[in-house]
Formats: structure tokens, sequence, C-alpha cells
């Protein structure tokens, strides 16, 4: 589990904990620990070119520190001071170690960062806001620029990439990319939500003693350890209802895969039974591929038994609705039918479509709701821009979920859950690009709904299925190893997960289904 705690969080633990200590403690703890991964990344530190991109503040002075003690072991060190302030004493020990400071004037710059092995970003700490300015946003521009094609120096910031808002993930201009983040004390949420994951790299976290300092976190992203204790195991006395019934509304005569897709995700899920409402044609396509679910046909369009038909489909645990069951009176019948019910509801697609027309639906329910919206979909919702949420995803997930009053699972580049109330956002870490295909939502949402049938809590839920999810859809696409929660990132090789990819080839949602049973046997036997 990474636990993540905000700025304001992070500077009173600090001031605690310095309180306690002889002064620039907890910045040679950063800087050791900064300038030990650094050592490892370049392989033989002797020799080794690096720069340091040093901002004024106590960032810039980690960094220097840290080039301190490579050029200490041998290393050639410049640091670059991006203005006319610099931390002093971090710069007299870079100077006294052997090592050169220069100016963001120095017409040499590309050159020198474009030979380097290592580049250090200590331009901005945690504190800074917006993009950044002149000459940080050239000198990170000719960073990236360095980098690209993979031929260049290998970029680590310090903390935190430059230019990435601490709090949000947000990037508002130019911002460092970095291959690396060394980040100190805790997690930073933007280290873990887009776009500022994207432009942090692997992530590995220092150590300094905040710990003891720092109240409960305000995001946390799951590892395979916390996501195996909550999947079900069958006991000796299990039957299908001790596994849980999961009833599904899915499905029309238009759209009969998303019901197969929704389907196969409970199965394969761990339901102990799926009992499917939908129209004949999705019925007869899910008896081909699932005989095992029981099903309920339901009548022609404009019905007017279509609520009738939910409670005639037979005693479930839990409630999926949505995926291409239409949005016609008879699915809105349907739909308000389920949230009628004292039984936990996930509603996805459609589903969706239909509560942006009435969220009295939802909003008045005193069973749990886990509402699962890709950005266009929240952008109805809440009437906001699918652009804006994307860029925001924590904050607009967090409104949805107030103003809904429901669990909001906001799918994307990084998948976030909300509560309402003030408990902490999770975020799922193993996410990738190849569920950017259709029908995947479809498996996301049956398989959740297995595991709320089951009886997990609705944020829980939402957060093990994202987990599985992503990891199903890796080996989907070419296969992954997976590492223990504790284990260093910088050695596991991706970045916000314990997987490293072995390959990669396209993948469609089924292929995401035939994966779920090898990716739930790896989460819990991670060794095997």
């Amino acid at each position: 589990m990474r636990s993540a705690h905000s700025v304001d969080v992070v500077r009173a633990a600090e001031r605690t904990l310095m309180a306690r200590l002889p002064p620039g403690t907890l910045m040679q703890r950063a800087a050791a620990g900064l300038a030990a991964v650094c050592a490892g990344l370049a392989g033989r530190v002797y020799g080794s070119r690096v720069v340091v991109l040093a901002g004024s503040g106590d960032n810039g002075g980690d960094a220097l520190y840290a080039g301190a003690r490579l050029a200490g072991r041998g290393a050639r060190v410049v640091a670059i001071a991006a203005s006319d302030k610099v931390h002093q004493e971090g710069a007299a020990a870079l100077t006294a170690a052997g090592g050169q400071l220069t100016g963001a004037g120095d017409p040499g710059l590309p050159a020198l960062i474009g030979a380097a092995d290592l580049v250090l970003d200590g331009l901005l700490g945690i504190g800074g806001r917006g993009g950044l300015r002149e000459p940080m946003a050239t000198l990170a521009a000719e960073a990236d620029r360095a980098r690209a094609g993979g031929r260049g120096p290998v970029v680590v910031a310090v903390d935190l990439p430059s230019g990435v808002d601490a709090d949000t993930g947000e990037v508002a201009g130019a911002a460092v990319r970095a291959d690396v983040t060394v980040t100190f004390g805790t997690w930073k949420p933007g280290l873990l939500i887009d776009p500022g994951a994207a432009h942090a790299g692997l992530t590995e976290l220092i150590d300094i003693g905040l710990g003891p300092y720092l109240p409960p976190p305000s995001v946390i992203a799951y590892g395979a350890a916390d996501v195996a204790r909550l999947l079900p195991r069958p006991e000796r006395e299990s039957d299908k209802y001790r596994r849980g019934v999961l009833g599904i509304v899915a499905g029309s005569d238009r759209f009969s895969g998303a019901a197969v897709l929704a389907v196969g995700g409970a199965l394969r899920g761990g339901a102990g039974m799926v009992r499917l409402v939908s129209a004949e044609p999705a019925v007869a396509v899910v008896r081909q591929h699932w005989p095992e679910a029981v099903v309920t046909v339901t009548g022609p369009a404009g019905h007017e038994s279509a609520g009738g038909e939910i409670e005639a489909a037979g005693r479930v645990q839990a409630w999926v609705a949505g995926p291409g069951m239409g949005t016609d009176e008879a699915a809105r019948r349907r739909l308000a039918a389920v949230l009628a019910t004292s039984l936990p509801v996930l509603v996805d697609a459609d589903g969706l479509t239909l509560l942006a027309r009435d969220p009295a639906l939802v909003t008045g329910r005193a069973a749990a709701t886990l509402l699962t919206p890709h950005a266009g979909e929240l952008g109805r919702l809440l009437g906001a821009d699918p652009a804006d949420i994307a860029a925001r995803r924590a904050e607009h997930a967090r409104a949805a979920a107030e103003r809904l009053r429901a669990c909001v699972l906001l799918k994307g580049s990084t998948t976030v859950i909300a509560s309402p109330g003030d408990g902490p956002l999770l975020v799922n870490p193993t996410g990738t690009s190849w569920l950017a295909t259709a029908g995947t939502g479809d498996v996301l949402a049956g398989l959740a709904g297995a595991l709320l049938a089951h009886g997990a809590g609705v944020s829980e839920a939402a957060a093990a299925a994202a987990y599985l999810h992503g990891i199903a859809a890796r080996y989907a696409a070419g296969g992954v190893g997976l590492g223990g929660v504790a284990g260093s990132e910088l050695a596991l090789g991706v970045a916000g997960s314990e997987l490293a990819l072995t390959g990669e080839a396209p993948i469609g949602a089924s292929d995401v289904i035939s994966a779920l049973p090898e990716a739930i046997r790896r989460v819990r036997e991670p060794r095997s």
C-alpha cells in the first residue's frame, strides 16, 4: 500500500520532526537517499557525468548535497543555478567536493545536458504551483530533448517533478518529465494521479523519519497484498450464495456483447452465480458463451412490466445495471427498480446516461452505490467539460461522490475512487493503455459486481476490481511478473505498480476475461 499526504500535512510533520533534530538533518537524510539511488542508476559513479538543475529552495539544496556526495566519489558534477539565488550551503558543499557551478545563461548548457549520464531535477519543491517559468522551463525542455529516444541522460526528479502539483497531479504548463522520481518521507498524491504520475516515471520512497508524525493519508494506492486480503476464497461449506449471487441488467437487442462481457467478468471474478436480465438476442449470445448464467428475458420495448422483471429474476446479493441496456423508458424503469432495492448496486454505461437525466434515482439511496464513469460520462453527470475532468481527476471524482452520495470510480489513465465524506481517495496503480478498447469497462463492472455480491465494501470492491482488471490486461497484452509490495519499484521496473511487462500486443475485452483467473492467482500467490 502506498499512502500519500498533502503538502500542508508534510510541512507540518517536517516542522515537528526538525524541532527534535540538529539543523540540516532532514536535508542530509534526503540527500543521502537521493545520492544512493543515483549511484545505483549510474552503475559506476567514478567518471559518470551528472548535471544538477538547482532551484533556490530546499529542493535545490537536496540536489546540491546529493551532487556533492557523488562528486566525492569521483563523478563529474556540474550544477546549473536556475536563478540568482541558490542554496548556499549546498552549493558550497558541491564545490568543496570538486563539483562546478554555472548559470542558466551559459551557452554550453544544451551540450552539457546532452552529454550527461544523470540529470537531477531540483528546480522546484512540493510547494510549487503552476507551470515552470523561465529559465526553468527551458532547462526542463533541454533535459526532455536530451532524453528523447532513450539515448540521453536519465532524468531524476527530486521529491516531485518540477511543474507538477504535489496535491493533485495537475500539470498547468511546462514541467519536467522524469525517468525516476526519488521522493522523501511519504508519497505525494501528485505522484500517483495522472498527469503527474506520467511525469514521475519510476518512483522510490526514501524514509527520512516522518512516519510517526503523519496523520492518516489523503490518498491510498493498493498493493497486491492489500487486494489479496479482499478476495474471496471458497471454504469447505461454501455454496453459490456464500460466494455471492450477482444480478446483472445488461445488453439489449442492439448491444448483445455488453451482457456477455459483464457476465464473463463476474464469473471469472469469482461470483457463485450470475442472474442476467436482458433482451432475447443478448440472452441467446450469453447462453452460448456462459451457459451457467441464469437468465430472465425482458419484454419488448415499452413493455409495462419492465420494473417487475427485476423482482422476477430471483434472489441476488448485489446488482450491476447499465452496460448496453439502452436508455429508453423500459431501461429507466429497470434501473429504477434495481436502485429501489436495499442491495449494493453498481451503475455503469447506459445506466449512467439515465442517471444524468434523473440524478434523484441515486441521490436518495441508503444502500451502497458504485458509479463507474469515464470522463465523458462523469461530464454529463456533473455538467462539466470532460477535458477538465481528465486534467483534475481527483477533484471531480470527489465532487461527484458528494453530489450523488455514491462511491465513484472514475476510469481513465489513472483510475481514482472517491467516496462521500472525508475518507481517502483510492488510486489504482496497475492500469495500462491496452485497456483503452471497447468492452473492457463492461468486464470491470462484472468483476466489481462479483466482489460486491460476496460482501466487500463498495470502495474496497472498486479498488480490488480495478487492480485485478489492470493486471489481467497486462497478462493478456504480453505477461507480467509480480513482485512484493515492499519491493523497490526501481528494481521491478514499472512506474506506479509492482509489475514488469515482458511483452506487449493488442488485446480485446474477452482477452481480459480469460486472463482474470491467472491475475487473481498471482495476486494471492505472488511468488507462484
